[in-house]
């Protein structure tokens, strides 16, 4: 399934809001208009996609990582 308008914003906002002066969370909110646990959400989805992996393979895979890293540092 093709990747949303909503999608390419949320992982192109992952991938720039370092760039943006302030809180990461006030920038979800201001910026995409969604809650950040909404964010975290669809982030989290979109992470276990082809279409997202295709759109920004080093962002995909560089969370991946991360998300891997911790789940094995929980367990």
């Amino acid at each position: 399934m093709p990747l949303t308008d909503r999608d390419r914003a949320v992982l192109d906002f992952e991938a720039e809001w370092r760039r943006h002066a302030g809180d990461k969370e006030d920038a979800i909110r201001s910026e995409l208009g969604l809650a950040p646990a909404r964010y975290y959400q669809l982030l989290g989805r979109l992470l276990d996609t082809v279409e997202a992996q295709r759109h920004d393979p080093m962002l995909v895979k560089r969370l991946r990582r991360l998300r891997d890293e911790g789940d094995r540092s929980a367990g």
